[in-house]
């Protein structure tokens, strides 16, 4: 087919919308872990018919979100100990090659970028808004990827948002000061603004080990 002949698509489809609100609701913890979807509650909430409604949910047992069970139905999944091992081991290799290409390019507009971040995490902190904390958190992990300037590592990051979004709504629970946060990663800042790459990656590899600590006790990033 000639490229001339392509339309643009401009409409989102319904399986597409639909999929796309299952797919927040799931990020921001609405629907948490284990929580079994149900057609016909969930048909009339979109008051949609079951046919777009199952497209959308098929969508999501093939990104990894939803698990089938026989004779049961879909449930969202759950994040056992070695996913969590597993979500932190892939981010911590791309925000550690992230990191690296960071510190031999424009360190300074990287860390303005990163300031930004850690300004929303700290405003969310005065309001005491975890779910804004996690979204700062989360947004300060992909400008450090973004900053390397690197299309790769930015689109094999994407694949790990919505998993990294559940565990930081799991783990923003297990933090007694919400400031803590703020703390680490400032520290990370620093590091970039003075040229200590060691720093950097091991502050880094401290912040995903301590990550994993949280939400799988007893079981270290290296292994």
């Amino acid at each position: 087919m000639p490229l001339a002949d392509i339309e643009p698509v401009n409409r989102e489809s319904t399986a597409g919308i639909i999929a796309r609100q299952l797919r927040d609701a799931i990020m921001n913890g609405s629907l948490p872990p284990g929580t079994q979807l149900g057609e016909t509650e969930l048909a009339a909430r979109f008051e949609v018919s079951r046919g777009p409604l199952r497209e959308a949910m098929q969508r999501l047992v093939s990104e990894g979100l939803l698990r089938s069970e026989r004779h049961r139905g879909l449930f969202v999944i759950d994040l056992e100990p070695d996913d969590v091992y597993d979500i932190y081991t892939a981010r911590s290799a791309i925000e550690r090659a992230a990191a690296i290409r960071v510190m031999h390019g424009d360190r300074e507009q990287a860390a303005t970028l990163l300031d930004e971040t850690v300004q929303a995490m700290a405003a969310a902190a005065d309001e005491d808004d975890p779910t804004a904390l996690s979204e700062a958190d989360l947004r300060f992990h992909e400008a450090l990827i973004e900053a390397s300037g690197s299309r790769r590592l930015v689109r094999m990051a994407r694949t790990l948002l919505i998993e990294t979004r559940m565990c930081l709504s799991l783990l923003q629970r297990t933090y007694q000061h919400v400031d803590e946060r703020v703390v680490e990663h400032n520290r990370i800042i620093e590091a970039i603004r003075e040229g200590d790459q060691e720093t950097v990656l091991t502050l880094l590899e401290a912040h995903m080990e301590d990550a994993v600590q949280r939400l799988a006790p007893g079981t270290p990033l290296r292994q």
